[in-house]
């Protein structure tokens, strides 16, 4: 889990974070509105291009019915080489 590397950081933080770390990339990170914590995509996030609003990660298509990731997939994702090559492009 990545984010015991930061003692005390709360979602929130964290999250804004993630979220400004993303838009250096040419990237937004973007919710699941879903209030229902039964629903498949509660609590999830997606990274969509800030160019085309294209889906970026996780996994193809579009981040409407895609499922999404949490704050750790998405700070592992965003720490990896691959965000790099998105804003390259």
């Amino acid at each position: 889990m990545l984010c015991g590397i930061v003692p005390g950081m709360t979602d929130k933080v964290r999250e804004n974070r993630l979220r400004r770390t993303a838009e250096r990339r040419g990237l937004r990170l973007a919710k699941s509105r879903r209030r229902d914590p039964n629903a498949h995509d509660f609590g999830t996030y997606w990274l969509l291009s800030i160019r085309d609003n294209a889906h970026v990660f996780p996994g193809g298509g579009a981040y409407r019915g895609a499922p999404g990731a949490d704050l750790d997939e998405i700070e592992q994702w965003l720490s990896g080489a691959h965000a790099t090559e998105v804003s390259a492009g």
